[in-house]
């Protein structure tokens, strides 16, 4: 396997202790989670999604566990504003705060509790189910191009979640693009169902839900390959990455760095053991094979 060269890393506007990060919506709910997982070997953190009104989410079964990965429908649970006094003391981290809303003024006003407090902000413009939100915008190129530009004239650097459950997905991160994102983040999950056949009804309580882990990496390398193409800003590979080979895959398909949430379920420890597969000191630069598979 291609190991990479351990050199510092700076994306979107934020540096990174190493290309690897945690998801939002995986123990990124306290202060004290994220900074566990900075010690941890992440090299930077998302925060769980915070909105402008606090929300109590979906009624359980919120998760099920599946054979290739996880199911959920969370519904976008969040304190809101109070969420902020978790990550005042993580100010010089690379924290990410994510943030959803449901228009370009309330995107622009949850980004503002956060202003001078974390790294990035990262618009959740692709949540499946939480409706008013995440995709139900996230679909929308006119949309997504107004809530990234009232994030991004505030001066932060901004990152844009998408969606795959869209038929384009060049055609939103080119929205993202125009409206001032720093980089873009692919993807979130994918709406997915599953039914008991012996209660004879939907797992969720929700019904639908958003389904993660190893199922969808496929689908999130054929986005990051083709947003490659279509974008001139970074690219951040996420789902259904669990080991160093996942990296360097969506590396070459065009990812500057990944984001790691399904995986942690399984191992809390999973950073640390794909670093000691991914870098070595006389790795080639990671520059050399992001992208190499174009062409």
């Amino acid at each position: 396997m291609v190991s990479i060269r351990p050199d510092p890393v700076s994306i979107g506007g934020v540096a990174l202790h190493n290309h690897l990060l945690l998801a939002a919506g995986v123990l990124g709910t306290t202060g004290a989670s994220l900074s566990r997982m900075l010690h941890l070997g992440a090299g930077g953190v998302v925060t769980k999604s915070i909105g402008p009104h606090p929300k109590e989410g979906h009624h359980g079964p919120c998760l099920v566990v599946l054979e290739d990965g996880l199911l959920n429908a969370m519904g976008l649970p969040n304190p809101s504003k109070e969420f902020v006094d978790e990550v005042t003391a993580l100010a010089k981290k690379p924290v990410i705060a994510s943030i959803f809303g449901g228009n370009p003024e309330e995107f622009a006003e949850v980004a503002g509790w956060f202003s001078g407090k974390v790294a990035a902000i990262e618009l959740n413009l692709s949540c499946p189910h939480a409706e008013g939100y995440g995709a139900a915008i996230g679909i929308d190129p006119v949309l997504v191009e107004a809530c990234t530009r009232a994030v991004s004239k505030t001066g932060v650097p901004t990152w844009v979640k998408l969606t795959p459950n869209v038929t384009d997905i060049t055609t939103i991160g080119k929205a993202a693009e125009k409206g001032g994102a720093s980089a873009i983040v692919a993807i979130n999950t994918v709406k997915a169902m599953r039914i008991s056949t012996g209660l004879r009804r939907p797992v969720l309580g929700n019904r639908y839900g958003g389904l993660s882990g190893s199922a969808v990496f496929p689908i999130a390398v054929r986005c990051v390959y083709e947003l490659y193409e279509a974008v001139k800003i970074p690219v951040i590979g996420c789902g259904g990455i669990s080991t160093a080979d996942n990296v360097i895959e969506m590396m070459m398909a065009g990812a500057r760095a990944v984001e790691i949430g399904s995986a942690v379920y399984d191992d809390v420890k999973v950073f640390e053991t794909i670093k000691e597969h991914l870098y070595a000191k006389d790795g080639i630069a990671a520059d050399e094979i992001v992208g190499c598979a174009h062409g």
